[in-house]
């Protein structure tokens, strides 16, 4: 990591086709975005629809990424890994091929039209949070200023996560 390297973790989702060899795919190709290397990945974890729930069930992941890129640049890089990958976006919570959301960036706050860090649900998705605190559990949430393994703990029970294997 240079001096001007940030650690972003990125949340992985996939709920249509090959959902495990999608998350993998996605991986790789952040692993191609100039500027950015994979540090780490989390487990793979099976996590049930939330929003609209008459869908097959998700694989999720983690992944931390160092990266050279401003939040914007990263963004836009994730966002055309999903359309090579055949994401459409047209309605919100629909199924999808892959989904690519920044979590965190750095210990970076910003609000745009096109970008929220931290991704302003992060505190109430277990799904985001268990792969998150395989990563990086003392990781403090640069808002709600509790770490990540507080915030999972803390969750209500909800949504079934279960682990789902290893990414390798």
């Amino acid at each position: 990591m240079t001096s001007n390297s940030t650690i972003a973790y990125i949340g992985i989702g996939s709920n249509l086709g090959d959902k495990i060899s999608n998350c993998r795919r996605a991986i790789e190709e952040m692993g191609h975005v100039p500027g950015c290397q994979v540090a780490a990945c989390s487990a793979l974890f099976k996590t049930e629809p939330e929003g609209v729930i008459e869908q097959d069930w998700f694989i999720n992941c983690v992944s931390k990424v160092t990266t050279e890129r401003s939040p914007i640049q990263l963004i836009k890089a994730l966002l055309s890994i999903e359309h090579a990958m055949g994401r459409r976006r047209r309605k919100r919570w629909e199924a999808r091929i892959i989904d690519l959301d920044i979590l965190l960036f750095g210990q970076e706050v910003m609000r745009s039209h096109d970008l929220v860090i931290p991704h302003p649900l992060l505190h109430k998705r277990r799904f985001v949070l268990e792969p998150l605190a395989q990563l990086a559990p003392d990781l403090i949430h640069p808002v709600l200023k509790t770490t990540i393994g507080q915030l999972l703990h803390g969750l209500p029970k909800g949504p079934s996560v279960d682990y789902a294997g290893e990414l390798v």
